[in-house]
This record gives structure tokens, sequence and C-alpha cells, in this order.
């Protein structure tokens, strides 16, 4: 696929699998990479009505045992624990795949499965790079395969009631949402080359990214933090802001974007992301022109001095604040005039994921619609290492497993 030919694809209607399913029949999913994330994916499917954990796939085999006891434990369910996912993709009683594998491992797991006819929970971002989103839509549509993105907040009843209001024009048309992220992240300190950990296959770990000598500070979280496997906080977080400001402002790709940052909080470590960090990015919508900005600061929590809220979208009515899991909106002298409120957590996205797979919901983060909140992660981090928003396009692949469709 060109570039932008994804943008083609929003005219399209979802596949035609989606009016074939079988709602009654138990659904089999097997959940790949097991750290804090992946924990919690079959932790929560495992408790849906009607799904079954059937495997926890994870290279380093301690996390994998550890997840199938815990999993048991919650639901009285027995996953089989894998170190390699390949093997759960071979079972044909396996319907899906739930994947919160480091981003690098990402598209080319959801392709790999999708070819095996899996449908795909996708943790966010959903790729490494522009190119392997491109590719994630268009397996989707080859494969015709239910895939849900990550970005859990689409699920969220308060979520989309805000969303309703400000598509219906209680704000006017939005010219400017603005997002932020606090926090703060210790030191990754400096690493050095060390022996793996006990059991840990970093071959495998590794898998399509060029292998590199395993280093003290990579796994199992810090990899975020490196150009080669992650997305920095960008990708890391931003994703989930930039994605509901995007949804509310009702725009796609971006004409411009420009991004500034450094490695303010831990200067001389090895970590290669910025950790102060603002992007702006500029549309051309319908309506007039619309600018989107994000706000990262990982190295020092919030503070009253902060905005107290996650997103803003400010329009010529009013302004509407998200803030968790509600809304307040103000009006143009910024006297609350209504607010909302609704639950967080993981529960609504995943069963909207299984509701999908049995015909019975549309989807809320349909993949293309994750490609595209992704995208703006990825045009952010390409202008701040290089100055120009086209240049890190695709990756460089280990020999024999660059992503096909």
């Amino acid at each position: 696929m060109k570039r932008r030919t994804f943008l083609g694809l929003s005219t399209l209607a979802l596949p035609a699998f989606l009016s074939a399913g079988a709602p009654a029949r138990k659904v089999r999913v097997a959940v790949i990479g097991m750290g804090s994330r992946g924990s919690s994916h079959a932790l929560s499917l495992g408790k849906l009505a009607g799904v079954e954990v059937s495997h926890v796939c994870d290279p380093d085999p301690k996390r994998a045992a550890s997840s199938a006891a815990a999993v048991a434990k919650a639901t009285g369910q027995s996953p089989a624990p894998l170190a390699d996912f390949r093997k759960a993709l071979e079972d044909k009683s396996v319907d899906a795949v739930s994947i919160a594998t480091p981003n690098h491992w990402h598209a080319p797991a959801a392709i790999l499965a999708m070819s095996a006819g899996k449908h795909v929970y996708l943790e966010k971002p959903c790729s490494h790079n522009p190119h392997e989103g491109e590719l994630l839509v268009a397996a989707a549509r080859k494969f015709r395969r239910v895939v849900q993105h990550g970005t859990q907040r689409r699920s969220w009843s308060g979520i989309r009631e805000a969303m309703q209001r400000i598509h219906a024009g209680e704000l006017g048309h939005v010219r400017l949402a603005k997002a932020f992220y606090f926090n703060s992240r210790p030191t990754i300190g400096k690493g050095t080359p060390g022996p793996v950990p006990d059991g840990l296959d970093w071959s495998l770990w590794q898998g399509p990214a060029p292998e590199r000598e395993f280093r003290t500070n990579f796994v199992h979280y810090n990899w975020h933090w490196f150009w080669h496997w992650g997305n920095g906080e960008l990708g890391n977080n931003g994703v989930h802001m930039l994605d509901l400001c995007r949804w509310g402002a009702g725009v796609d790709m971006p004409e411009r974007t420009a991004s500034a940052g450094v490695k303010a909080g831990f200067p001389d470590d090895d970590q290669e992301t910025p950790d102060t960090n603002t992007v702006t990015y500029d549309f051309k919508a319908k309506t007039g022109p619309v600018t989107i900005t994000w706000e990262c600061r990982s190295w020092a929590n919030k503070t009253p001095l902060d905005p107290q809220h996650d997103v803003a979208f400010y329009g010529e009515k009013g302004t509407l604040l998200i803030n968790g899991a509600g809304y307040t909106i103000h009006d143009p002298k910024g006297a609350k005039i209504a607010e909302g409120k609704g639950s967080g957590g993981d529960a609504e996205h995943f069963q909207n994921f299984i509701d999908a797979i049995r015909d019975e919901a549309k989807l809320t983060a349909e993949i293309e619609e994750g490609h595209k909140s992704t995208l703006l992660c990825h045009l952010g981090n390409s202008v701040y290492r290089t100055g120009d928003a086209k240049k890190l396009w695709k990756r460089e692949y280990r020999a024999g497993w660059e992503p096909v469709v």
C-alpha cells in the first residue's frame, strides 16, 4: 500500500465476516506477552462469559507460568503456558489472540495471527512504524478478521458520551485540542553487557528486530525508551490522548507536524527517547483549521500549576475537558454548564472485541482508527529525530522476519 492509501479505506464498509458470526459459541483466546499488561489481558478476558484463555505465551517461561497460575486461580481455567506463541497459532481451536508484546512485535505478531485465521486484540501502539500500520489494515481486509486496537477509552461510556456531545455541535466547531501526560519515571541507568536472564529466549524476544547484544537495562520494561524496540512516551501513553483528540476533532492526517523535546530528567542515562516533549499537529478539516497538541513530562509528576485534565477541546461555544473516565463542559467564560461520568478499565473494551467476533457489536476501536492515531505518534517521533515526518516510514528487519501481507 502507498503511504496515504489507508485514508481511502475510511469509505469502505467493514468486511462481510461481521454478519456471519455465531453468538452462542465459546471464544478461545491466546494471550501473547505476559508482562503486567498481558497478564491484565488474560485476567480480563478470562472473566468474560463464554471466553476461555487457552494459552499464555512469553519468551520468558517464568512469566508465562506465573500468568497461567494467576488465570487458573481467578477463573478456574487452565491456559497452557508457551514460550513461542506461534505454537498457539497452529491450534485450530484458538479463535483469537490478544497481543501485549513489546512494540516491535505488535504488527508482525498480529499479521501472523491473521494469516493463521485468528481475530486480534492489539495493544497500542499498533505498530512500530507507519509501514507496519498500513500492513495491519491491509491484512485485516485481506483475511477478513476482527482487529481491535487497545485504545480502550473508545469503549468507556463517559468518553463516548463526551464525544457525542462534541459531534452534536455543543462546542461549535472544534479549533484546538490539547493533551497532557505527566509522570515521575526513574532513571534506567547505564546498562552493561551481561548474561541473559535465566530461561529468557533473547533471540525470540527480539524476533523481527535486528539482533543486538543483551544489556542489563533492556528488559522487561525499559525497551520503551530505545528506538530499536519502542516508541518513547509518545507511543506509550500519547497515543491514548491523541486518539481522543483526533476522534473529537474529527480529523485524520495532519498537514504539518512539529516536535520539540529533550532528555531533562536523567540526561546521562541510556534512555534514547525524550522525557520532555511537545508535539503540534495542524489539520485541515471541512469546518476549517484544527490544531492538536500533546505535552509530556515524564520525569516529574503533575503539580497544581499543571492542567488537571487529560484532554481539552476548544470550540467557539465552549470547552470540554476530559479527566479520567469523566468530562465537564464550560461556557466561553469558564463556567461549568454540564458534566458526565462513566467507568474506566478494560472490561468494556474486551467485551466489545468478543461481541464483534460473535457479530453482536461493531468494534469501537477498529484497526484503521488505531492506525491513524498511532501514525500521529510516528510522525511526531520522526520529526523529533530527523526533522522529516516521512523519513522513518519503514524499519530494517532481521533476515527472514519482515512482515508481509
